[in-house]
């Protein structure tokens, strides 16, 4: 019984071995362009376009001084058992031909197919320095009943303290600095939070009944130094502290209209840092600046300008 068993074992294993392989014979007619990388010093922000349907891939170049597409050394990578004319890695003079260059990718079959590579000049629009212009707030329980309101923090004084509240931040500036690209193809860099003239940042403490320390709302952008990266899918920027507490902004361009629902909405004239907030409902306290500011704070922004 034993010896019968083995016999089938071994028939098996050479019926395996004995298998066609289907793609035997079978010709690749793939043709494509599937990624492109920039070496050479050229920041790549985010990673390649690919667009089959028009055989063309766009790749966004941060634009430094110094940056040139005179000599780019394009990293081609191509479909299976596919080559590519120039050959990848190829110094390429892109700005001759309005950042473009022509790619032919070979198929295994002999087939053939022109691919356009076109570098997207990009500028990082956070880089420089923003004087802060106001701080504001959209807060309130209830809204649907009239209980939302938009406000510029230094228009209720009596609520914070008389030295060090918000107007403190109002002559601070914000100076972003790049230092890399992060492995997701997103800048990152430094910023610094400079305290201005009185030296002082705001210490965000509600001082009417009952006193509370809202720091945990408001302090968004770290006091000093901290860093930044500009999640471009999202459009978002994440900003992290030393002690490591990390806040994140959408970048709002100038003229942008936020819809904030129930009849309110709010235009940014410059640039801003427009946080969500997670406050809580508060039905006892509704049309209260306690509210507002502190239960059910909703969208804060940081107003700047850029120098």
């Amino acid at each position: 019984m034993k010896r019968i068993n083995y016999i089938f074992i071994i028939a098996i294993i050479l019926l395996g071995a004995c298998k066609k392989d289907p793609s035997e014979g079978i010709q690749s007619h793939e043709r494509a362009i599937e990624a492109v990388t920039l070496g050479d010093g050229l920041v790549q922000v985010g990673p390649a376009v690919v667009d089959r349907a028009n055989s063309k891939v766009t790749v966004r170049v941060l634009m430094q001084n110094g940056t040139t597409f005179d000599n780019v050394k394009a990293n081609i990578q191509t479909s299976y058992k596919s080559t590519v004319k120039p050959e990848s890695g190829t110094s390429i003079d892109f700005a001759a031909h309005d950042n473009q260059a022509t790619y032919t990718v070979t198929a295994e079959t002999g087939e053939t197919r022109d691919w356009t590579v076109e570098l997207v000049p990009f500028t990082e629009p956070l880089l420089g320095t923003f004087n802060v212009q106001s701080l504001v707030v959209y807060g309130g329980t209830g809204p649907e009943y009239g209980g939302g309101g938009v406000i510029k923090m230094t228009d209720k004084p009596w609520v914070w303290p008389a030295v060090g509240g918000p107007e403190a931040e109002q002559d601070n500036t914000l100076t972003f600095v790049y230092t890399g690209v992060t492995p997701e193809g997103n800048t990152t860099g430094t910023v610094t939070n400079n305290a201005g003239a009185d030296g002082k940042y705001a210490d965000f403490k509600y001082i009417l009944n009952p006193p509370t320390d809202v720091n945990n709302f408001y302090r968004t952008i770290p006091k000093g130094e901290g860093t930044w990266i500009h999640d471009y899918n999202a459009n978002k920027v994440i900003f992290k502290s030393a002690d490591g507490k990390t806040t994140t902004a959408t970048f709002v361009s100038p003229g942008t209209t936020t819809d904030l629902g129930n009849g309110k909405s709010r235009t940014v004239t410059d640039n801003s840092f427009m946080f969500t907030l997670n406050g809580t409902d508060d039905w006892n306290n509704i049309y209260s600046d306690y509210d507002k500011f502190v239960k059910h704070p909703r969208v804060y922004w940081i107003d700047v300008k850029k120098q």
